[in-house]
């Protein structure tokens, strides 16, 4: 279909309401601390300094008023990067303990794999540091309750870091749907598919790794002990001991943008089918997975991660209403509405001529031929953010900001759990072939 789009650069939507609320058991907060004046400079540092903790720091530092002190990580030469890049005045250790011990640091990012989320960000909030927590904010379901519970005992903000819920693309389609642009939404198709080798998470290990180089037995932690191996350690999302799958690393992104843009909490019952299709190298995370999820609120969610797509990697929503249809496409939404008839229809052709005549003769009497208005498809309108816009940035920015103000995040910890602890039932699902039932608000397994 030809048409001309309407094309408009976003202005930032202001703050939106936290989507998430506290569970009643946890004790109340201590005495939150004073705020930070907005000249002075908040001290950071990094906990995991991978390719996903060194771009996060490096989005961190674009905020005025913030500097890297610190950087932990169980590979010396990322440690030794870090001063590379920040300055040899940046303080490295293997042992993540140790920046915690500091007085001067007052925020942390945590980009470990998974199965030390929960740890360090519950060590960092008792250490009296605020968190940004790499996504999915659980690999365990009891994580979520134990992480909550010390942000608020802590008084700490706790953000968990999945971007887009900061994006001006987001808050501009939440703000599209609330007003009824597409209707009264039914389903909400997304997917996140890659068809590369990195996509696929085979990460690059360094010429040195070692048992020497490399710290081994911190990077277990928890998980089951087997001797050295340098995939596990440099390509540890392949690995359900360290990572989450597809549906920790994509599938979360992807819920956590339609919680924030619909307001619901989670969906009631999930189910999913994959495989692992063509990265058949010793890993056993599916490259393959589909899911479909039941919301309370009337709608159903359908997700896809692909990893043999064939073609480029493709990120996206489709939000389906009764009145149209809603995309969204990186920074891009486009919005598409096709009016509603005005009339039912008839179907009269199979019956007689004079019945025919008769029906049509009725169908007129109610519904009087009108001369058509305008053109049968509304145009399609695009909204776009502005050039080199960056939702990562925006992400650290509103994270900061709360670390000044106290004022909690949007992707608090609540809100991170709904939305980790709603990604992990297509797991479930997929390892016991069966339903899987959840309870959005209380946040429990059925």
């Amino acid at each position: 279909m030809s048409m001309t789009l309407n094309r408009r650069t976003f202005v930032k939507v202001g703050s939106m309401a936290a989507a998430a609320t506290s569970l009643n058991v946890l004790a109340a907060p201590q005495q939150a601390p004073a705020p930070k004046s907005a000249n002075d400079t908040i001290q950071l540092a990094l906990i995991g300094a991978g390719g996903q903790g060194q771009g996060d720091t490096r989005s961190a530092l674009e905020v005025p008023g913030v500097k890297l002190v610190a950087a932990a990580d169980c590979y010396d030469g990322r440690l030794a990067h870090c001063k590379e890049v920040w300055g040899q005045d940046v303080f490295t250790t293997r042992d993540y303990r140790e920046i915690l011990a500091r007085p001067d640091i007052d925020a942390v990012i945590i980009a470990t794999p998974d199965h030390w989320h929960k740890q360090a960000a519950v060590d960092a909030m008792k250490a009296g540091k605020d968190v940004y927590l790499e996504k999915p904010m659980i690999h365990l379901y009891s994580d979520g309750p134990e992480i909550i519970s010390t942000a608020r005992s802590t008084n700490r903000i706790l953000q968990v870091g999945s971007q887009r819920v900061s994006s001006v693309a987001y808050a501009k389609a939440k703000e599209l749907l609330a007003s009824g642009a597409i209707g009264e939404l039914n389903m909400i198709s997304a997917r996140w598919d890659r068809n590369s080798s990195i996509g696929a998470w085979n990460y690059s290990i360094p010429l040195d790794a070692s048992p020497q180089t490399c710290d081994w037995p911190r990077f277990l932690g928890t998980a089951p002990k087997i001797p050295w191996n340098p995939e596990h350690f440099f390509q540890w999302r392949k690995w359900s001991d360290y990572g989450s799958g597809v549906a920790g690393d994509l599938f979360v992104h992807l819920f956590s943008g339609t919680h924030f843009i619909t307001g619901a909490h989670g969906p009631t019952r999930a189910m999913a089918t994959g495989g692992i299709r063509f990265w058949k190298d010793g890993r056993n995370a599916p490259d393959v997975l589909l899911a479909l999820f039941d919301y309370p609120q009337g709608f159903n969610l359908s997700l896809r991660v692909n990893f043999v797509n064939g073609g480029a990697e493709s990120e996206g929503f489709l939000f389906t209403g009764s009145e149209g249809t809603m995309e969204i496409a990186g920074q891009t939404v486009t919005v598409t509405r096709v009016p509603r008839e005005k009339e039912p229809g008839y179907t009269v052709s199979t019956f007689t001529n004079e019945m025919q005549k008769e029906y049509l003769e009725k169908y007129h009497q109610k519904y009087p031929t009108t001369p058509p208005q305008g053109s049968t498809y509304t145009a399609i309108e695009k909204f776009s953010a502005p050039k080199g816009y960056s939702d990562s940035v925006d992400h650290f920015r509103n994270f900061f900001s709360s670390v000044r103000t106290r004022k909690q995040p949007v992707e608090d910890a609540t809100f991170g759990f709904r939305a980790a602890g709603a990604a992990l039932l297509s797991n479930l699902s997929y390892d016991k072939g069966s339903v899987i039932k959840w309870d959005p608000e209380t946040m429990k397994l059925g």
